[in-house]
């Protein structure tokens, strides 16, 4: 059986796409499993330093489209929070 290239093409695309993603932005996504502020997903990974998670952690899972900010127009709001995101939920059911 053959499949149209398109879908092909989307399939090596989808398993390219979740080979380039980090161990770490993995962890976070697997943790990750309502809105949660910072602090809780840190403490749920039970990561100690706030540098080394925003860096290895949350900005690049921002970055990819794997999970969004709750408030985007405040980036620094005490009450900000993070959320997957179809994609974050499509790459979590992967892992």
């Amino acid at each position: 059986m053959t499949f149209p290239a398109s879908e092909q093409v989307r399939d090596q695309d989808t398993v390219q796409d979740t080979m380039q993603v980090t161990v770490q932005v993995k962890e976070l996504i697997k943790g990750l499993d309502q809105e949660m502020d910072r602090q809780e997903i840190q403490s749920k990974l039970g990561l100690s330093n706030r540098d080394n998670f925003r860096l290895n952690y949350l900005k690049p899972a921002l970055e990819q489209g794997f999970i969004e900010m709750t408030i985007p127009e405040k980036p620094n709001s005490s009450l900000q929070k993070y959320r997957l995101t179809i994609l974050g939920e499509q790459l979590k059911n992967k892992l």
